[in-house]
């Protein structure tokens, strides 16, 4: 079948289940849901049935909110899915293990398109959210991709459960698992610690470490437990540094992600540690020579029903530190 009859059956299939219009396409009626997300106002004029996750973070938020029934792919996926998940994951079809592309996307018939990042919408992934949008097929992407600069991150992921809530019809449901989170961040919140400076590092690509910046989830997990991130000054999520700029920020506590399974050079945490623990400057370093480091599992450092983990393993890691200190 050519591209082209793919794409017709896909607006054809979609059109037909009547469920959603995006952008304003069609005026709101009474029963309509109308929710914003990051930039767009995706109007669903029924329950949509056939969710596609472009990423493993959004894939796990949707399997936490019992959504595996109505999920008709995944993608994506970067490490082991969480063993709470695995039985219900393992019914789901992988459309890719990797970023989905348009082809794949629009042949498993979507009504509704969910990611955790507006970078998996472009010509050349999943096709842009203005062109599913023509095909009458909505996108949502997590709120905390898109920072208002006046709503915190976890504040901002709540939200997406709540509209979660509001587009499938599982709203109890979903304040549910936000009550249950809010609660666990409050936990974290409520341990009183001395302030230390944190480093979070992502990845490291041909040698190039990514670090957390101020527009993503560690940087507020770092206010939380009562630490400061020392990229707060970069705004975005995960900026390129240097380690020679690691060493000079001379941070207290180094967080590794890590992200063994994915299988992409320097995605493990030994070899994040490997690597620094060989350069001439960044080995040096106080935190490093003292074995201060935590390691958390890469794919909890971004937004998704995981991220509290990574939040209290952090708070446990600065714990446990404080006490060898």
């Amino acid at each position: 079948m050519s591209h082209p009859a793919r794409l017709g059956l896909a607006l054809v299939a979609v059109l037909a289940a009547g469920c959603a219009t995006p952008g304003g396409a069609q005026a709101p009626t009474a029963q309509s849901v109308v929710v914003d997300s990051c930039g767009k106002q995706l109007t669903f004029t029924g329950t949509p049935q056939r969710v596609v996750t472009l990423d493993q973070n959004s894939t796990e938020t949707l399997l936490a909110l019992g959504m595996q029934d109505r999920m008709a792919g995944t993608a994506n996926v970067k490490t082991k899915v969480s063993p709470r998940f695995a039985d219900a994951y393992a019914k789901i079809p992988v459309l890719s293990p990797k970023i989905l592309t348009s082809e794949p996307l629009r042949a498993a018939n979507p009504d509704v398109v969910v990611a955790s990042f507006k970078e998996l919408f472009t010509a050349d992934r999943a096709g842009t959210r203005d062109e599913l949008e023509t095909l009458g097929v909505p996108t949502f992407v997590s709120a905390v991709n898109c920072p208002d600069g006046t709503t915190a991150p976890f504040d901002r992921l709540f939200r997406d459960y709540e509209n979660f809530g509001k587009i499938f019809g599982i709203t109890e449901k979903a304040n549910q698992l936000a009550a249950e989170q809010r609660a666990a961040v409050a936990e974290v919140q409520a341990v009183k610690r001395d302030p230390v400076k944190v480093v979070w590092i992502y990845s490291v690509f041909k040698g190039v470490p990514y670090v957390a910046g101020r527009d993503g989830m560690p940087s507020q997990m770092s206010k939380i437990a009562g630490a400061v991130n020392v990229f707060d000054d970069l705004d975005q999520e995960w900026p390129e540094a240097s380690f020679e700029e690691i060493a000079r920020r001379d941070p207290d506590v180094i967080v590794i992600g890590d992200l063994s399974e994915r299988g992409n050079p320097g995605d493990k945490a030994s070899e994040k540690l490997a690597m620094m623990r060989e350069h001439p400057v960044v080995s040096q370093l106080k935190a490093l020579r003292e074995n201060k480091v935590i390691e958390l599992p890469g794919i909890e450092m971004d937004p998704s029903v995981r991220t509290v983990d990574a939040l209290k393993a952090f708070g446990a890691g600065l714990d446990e530190i404080a006490g060898r200190g």
